[in-house]
């Protein structure tokens, strides 16, 4: 599986040929972005804010490209009050030869039940930022509650991006043990060892 970090909390995933782009931000919605335009063979949104749900930035192509994961959905919040402030928020789970989890702007604490789902996925990308969503040490419990082998922290104030009023993304990393920097790119086997992968920002973007 390759993962690529565009910025905030848009990755591209890709596997056996196939695309998918996750949240999608508008132009100009995310401060020191550039623009998202992508061709995947599927958007997923996990919310409708305009930082998260630009589906028009990305060109649906290759039509007939069968998808190699079980693709499921868990309904949350986007704050701690039901949804209250913020509205619902939805988890995505790639199940595949490698499962990978999108947190999108999760801000309340799963279930049991909820974290029976998740638990054991290769890969979990999780927002650490905290003010519109789960904070660093929230962000921690809930990562290792879920056991992903590659967890990666996504929707931080990152140098020359992101919103002022989120935190850092050594905030989240200063709480992890092993911690590796990549380029924008993360490719995860069988074979990759557990850790906390910080990927750059995609450069153009």
């Amino acid at each position: 599986m390759k993962i690529t970090y565009l910025a905030h909390s848009c990755f591209v995933v890709e596997e056996d040929g196939w695309r998918v782009v996750f949240d999608p931000y508008e132009p100009g919605s995310v401060p020191g972005a550039g623009d998202v335009n992508e061709e995947a063979n599927m958007v997923i949104c996990s919310h409708e804010h305009g930082d998260h749900n630009a589906r028009g930035c990305v060109k649906i192509v290759g039509e007939g490209v069968p998808c190699p994961f079980e693709i499921r959905q868990i309904q949350t919040y986007h704050d701690e009050c039901n949804g209250a402030k913020r509205g619902k928020n939805t988890i995505t789970l790639l199940k595949g030869r490698t499962s990978l989890v999108h947190m999108g702007d999760i801000g309340c604490p799963l279930t049991e039940e909820q974290i029976g789902e998740l638990k054991g996925a290769d890969v979990l990308l999780i927002p650490v930022g905290g003010f519109f969503t789960i904070d660093a040490a929230q962000a921690k419990a809930m990562a290792d509650a879920i056991g992903a082998r590659v967890v990666i922290p996504m929707h931080y104030r990152g140098e020359g991006f992101g919103y002022d009023v989120i935190g850092p993304v050594e905030a989240f990393t200063k709480l992890c043990d092993t911690v590796k920097e990549y380029g924008d790119t993360i490719e995860v086997d069988e074979n990759t060892e557990p850790q906390t992968a910080v990927l750059a920002r995609r450069l153009g973007i």
